[in-house]
Order: structure tokens, then sequence, then C-alpha cells
């Protein structure tokens, strides 16, 4: 059997050297004349040990990472020289294929992500030997009322934040009359943190597609927005391929696979603004209008794209739908919790020992998260908060660590799900400062429509940036609470209603802090400055 080489080509392997490595490999192998066939993959996941290199070989598959090219000969030397010494345990990853050896990708159960790092994600080829299209094969038997319930009895909610069953969003788009509907994949993941989206089309782009696919018969659309931002180069140059081999396959464009179905695909590329995150922000950028939210009701469901009734998931969403039909709803709502069927895929980062991609169970708890695949914090320092969706969600301390990840669960501590941003706070970061980190962000990112999230965000980040530099007194905190109550309630969109999130959570947790820094002049961190010197360390 021939041997594969598979090396790790999204943005994080690039960005550790991959492509040096790649180059150092098919020099080697080359020269050599070993019967390799050499592979460029996505993402595996375990982005803190990139360079990845995966060899498969007799049946085995051994992972290795950081592989470097100084270290290429000796890799080769391993699997093909005379000797079999045993692989330097600071580049061996995992001796199995299934990876139980290594706690951060054996502990994880891999739907939308279990093809990234395993197939060529330019190949159409490679994802049609691992049953690609097969799942729309035989969702186009089926009647779309009969796809629909199978995604209601899957449980499948939306994986953009909100929650929203997918398969009743999909039964109100299919109600609706006219044959002129759309389906929007909103790909525009602006989250500090977050790198979901990017790592899934990287490596899987057809599984998107098909996904989309899939919801078109379903609904009854027939052409479908991608709205990807532009900083995506490499993810938006695998799906204008993927739609290419598609329509060349006869699974994208007219009368598809002989079933009457016409479907075809639109790449839009989005400048970056955070706000167009939000799907009617998203949707006027789409017609060619400024980013900036409109009212609801009406729901795009009902009213959407150019007036018509649009469909809007996330990726994560419509790559769950492909697996969910292959192997039935039950299979996919067992794994997770009574009211959340599946699993969720988050990016792990900050001060974490393992960061990278990760997809769990709905249900598994932050402390299996941060400990058992995460590998708790660097340097052997405690841990002390996780920051969840992003600038829209909050700080969930330590205590809490038990809190199962379930939309339920994570809004009663005060944050939510969101797209899957998880970034992870040490004993050295001060609460009050990642507040305000938030809020510059919010702030900067408002489209500034309206009154309550343009000038409601500055106040908020005026008087954060006031404690952080020992300029406040109590009365300046206590004022914090009302506002960022008047700012939820009075925004037009998820934007600005969201936005004090992180300082509610951090208030609610980490009280202590915000009365050291102004009461005191203290920052129990030692990470805050006043009059230009570090606030003295409680």
């Amino acid at each position: 059997m021939k041997t594969v080489i598979r090396v790790g080509m999204s943005t994080c392997g690039l960005a550790a050297g991959a492509q040096a490595t790649y180059r150092a490999l098919a020099a080697a192998i080359h020269s050599r004349g070993l019967p390799v066939t050499l592979q460029a993959t996505g993402c595996v996941g375990a982005c803190h040990r990139e360079p990845l290199v995966e060899v498969a070989q007799n049946g085995a598959s051994i992972l290795y990472g950081p592989v470097t090219p100084a270290e290429v000969n000796a890799l080769l030397d391993l699997h093909f020289g005379a000797a079999t010494p045993s692989p330097a345990s600071d580049w061996l990853v995992s001796r199995h294929a299934d990876r139980r050896d290594y706690p951060f990708l054996g502990k994880q159960v891999k739907v939308t992500t279990q093809l990234c790092g395993v197939i060529d994600p330019h190949s159409l080829d490679d994802y049609l030997a691992h049953d690609g299209y097969q799942a729309l094969r035989q969702a186009l038997t089926m009647t779309p009322g009969q796809v629909i319930q199978a995604v209601k009895d899957a449980r499948l909610r939306g994986r953009g934040g909100a929650g929203f069953p997918t398969g009743v969003k999909w039964e109100i788009g299919h109600r609706q009359p006219g044959a002129r509907k759309f389906l929007i994949c909103n790909a525009d993941e602006g989250d500090p943190g977050a790198f979901m989206d990017r790592t899934m089309i990287e490596g899987d782009p057809h599984r998107l597609l098909e996904g989309m696919l899939i919801a078109a018969h379903a609904i009854g659309a027939s052409r479908g927005y991608i709205y990807i931002r532009a900083e995506y180069p490499l993810a938006v140059k695998a799906l204008h391929e993927a739609i290419d081999q598609g329509r060349r396959y006869g699974v994208i464009g007219q009368n598809i696979l002989g079933s009457g179905l016409d479907f075809d695909f639109v790449i839009k590329e989005g400048a970056g603004a955070f706000v167009c995150g939000e799907e009617t922000a998203l949707m006027r950028s789409i017609e060619g209008f400024r980013g900036m939210p409109t009212m609801r009701p009406p729901y795009p469901s009902e009213h959407g794209l150019w007036g018509a009734p649009t469909n809007i998931n996330n990726v994560e969403t419509y790559a769950s739908v492909p697996s969910i039909l292959l192997n039935g709803p039950g299979w996919y709502s067992g794994m997770g919790t009574a009211r959340s069927g599946g699993t969720k895929a988050f990016a792990l980062a900050g001060a974490i020992q393992n960061s990278g991609l990760v997809e769990i169970p709905i249900g598994l708890t932050l402390r299996e998260m941060i400990y058992d695949i995460g590998g708790g914090c660097r340097d052997g320092k405690a841990f002390k908060a996780v920051q969840l969706g992003g600038p829209s969600g909050g700080c969930i301390p330590a205590e809490l660590l038990d809190t199962r990840i379930d939309y339920e669960d994570l809004r009663a501590t005060g944050a939510i799900m969101g797209s899957g941003g998880m970034i992870v706070a040490d004993e050295t970061t001060c609460m009050v400062d990642i507040a305000r980190y938030f809020l510059t962000f919010t702030q900067d990112e408002s489209c500034g429509k309206c009154i309550p999230c343009r000038v409601g965000t500055r106040k908020l980040l005026n008087t954060l940036t006031a404690i952080t530099q020992g300029r406040a007194t109590q009365a300046d905190v206590d004022k914090l609470a009302g506002l960022c109550n008047t700012i939820h309630k009075a925004s037009l969109c998820g934007l600005g209603q969201t936005a004090p999130n992180p300082v509610l959570t951090t208030m609610r947790y980490f009280g202590h802090e915000y009365r050291a820094h102004v009461e005191e002049h203290v920052c129990p961190a030692g990470s805050c400055t006043f009059n230009g010197n570090t606030i003295d360390r409680g």
C-alpha cells in the first residue's frame, strides 16, 4: 500500500511555516525516489502543534508536529530507513488513527470537521471518495417536508449564536409563497479570536455547498449567497474552486442530478465590518448598500433579500446537515442534550496550553473543555475566566467551570454560546481591562445608526478606561449597570443589545476587581497603569 503524507496547509499551518515543510518533504521524497503521495490538507484542529504532518502507512496513521524542514529527513528515515528509532517525543503527536493518545484530539467528536486535515480540500474526487454529495442524492429522493422533519428530529439549532431551531426556520421558508427565494450563508466571522468558519471552509468547502444544496431543495430556493470576509483569501479561493468543480460534476446549476432542482452560488466578499454579521445588515451589504441593520419584523424568512423570503444560517449549521441525512437524525440528536442535538465547534484561544479548533458534543462541561482538551492554562498559571461568544458574550469564572456547554445553561451565567469563540484568561488577566478591550471593539464596530449603541458604548468605554487608569470613582462604577441596561433595551440590533454583556458579567463575578481599582488604586492582576505606572498588585 502506498504511503500518504499529509501536511496541514490552512492559514494556521502556513503561518507556522507549513509551506517550507511541504517543499522540503517534496524535495526529499523526490531525491530519495520514495513511493509516497504528498498531500496538502486543511487543519486537523491542533493549531498549537503546527506545522502538522501525518504519515499514513500500512494501515497506521501517525501524526507529528511541529515538523520543520530541519526534521524532514529524520521523519523520512524513521519510516523508510533501515533502522526504526523511536521518534523524538517533542514532535510525536499521536500514534493512533483515532488520536486517543492525544487528549486534545482524542476527546473530540468530529462531524462538521471530520474531513478537515483528511482530504485535499481542492479535490472534488477526494470529497466524493468520502461519501461526498451522497446526502444530497438522498435528499433529492425525499420530499422537502421529509428533509425538514429530519433536521427537526435531529434537534439542530442555529450555530451562529441565537440557537433558533434550524428545521423550524427552514419550514417557515418552505411555506412562503412564490418561486423567488434565496439562501444566505453567513461566513462573516468577525469575533476576535474566532476561526471556526475559516478552518471549515479551508479544509472542506464542499461540505458547506452540499448542506446549502440540501437546504435549497427543502426550502425551494434557487440561489445562494455566501457572505465571507475578504480577509479570508484561502477560504474564498477554496469556495470558488469548489463551486466550479460542482458545476462540472452536475451538483450545481440547472436540473441538478436530474432532479429538476436549479440552484447556483454567488460569493460576496465583505469588507470586514463586524456589524455585517447581523443578518439585516448583511443583506443590505449584499444588495449594494451600506451594511446597517434594519428593524425586525419582518424577519428574513418572510421578507429578506430584495424583499424575497430568505433563509440565513452560518457555515457550521449548513455543514451539519449532510451527516444528519447520511447517519440519521437519531444519531445526531443522541450526541447532544434534550434540547440541542449534535456537536458544536469552538475556537479555543487565549491563555490556554492547547489552542485550536475543537468540536465537542453539546453538553460537555467547561471544565472538560478547558482542562481535559485544552490542557489548562499555559505556564502552570491558574485559570481565572473564559469569555464565550466574543464581544457579544460574557466572562464565566472558575467557580462555574462545571457549567454545561449548552445554549440555556450558558445563558443562565450571563454569557452566550455565540458562534464559538472561547478565549481563556489566567490569573494575570485584569477582568476590568478585558471588558474594556471588548468595548473598544464593539464601539469601533458600531455602525452609528442608533444613538443607544453609538453614544452608549462610547460612554461605557470611557468609564472602563477611566477605571483601568485609576481616574474613576465608585459613583462611576455604580452608573455602569444602568447604562448597560439602557443600551441593551434600546439598541436597534444585536451588536448594541449584547455589547454590555462583557461588562455585566465581569461586574457580576469580579466586582471586587472594580472596587479595588477605584477605591484602592490596586489592580489585582497587576496589569493596569495609573499615571504611567503599573497599579500595585493586590
